[in-house]
């Protein structure tokens, strides 16, 4: 069973939220950023608010 993790490692940049979906969904992290990035230009800084809200969310990853 998948579960949705911040990510660590090669992926993490800022709080590791993109590269977290990025891993869920098994895409590149590229894409997550810049369709995250269309979101927070586009909606006036919701996109923004939405990535911190989702950083308090998500949990990091377990130490395996």
């Amino acid at each position: 069973m998948k579960k949705l993790y911040k990510t660590e490692g090669p992926y993490k940049m800022v709080a590791g939220v993109c590269g977290g979906i990025a891993e869920y969904f098994d895409i590149d992290p590229t894409i997550i950023r810049l369709i995250w990035v269309l979101v927070m230009v586009s909606s006036c800084g919701t996109g923004l608010l939405a990535y911190f809200i989702a950083a308090v969310i998500i949990p990091d990853q377990p130490q395996t």
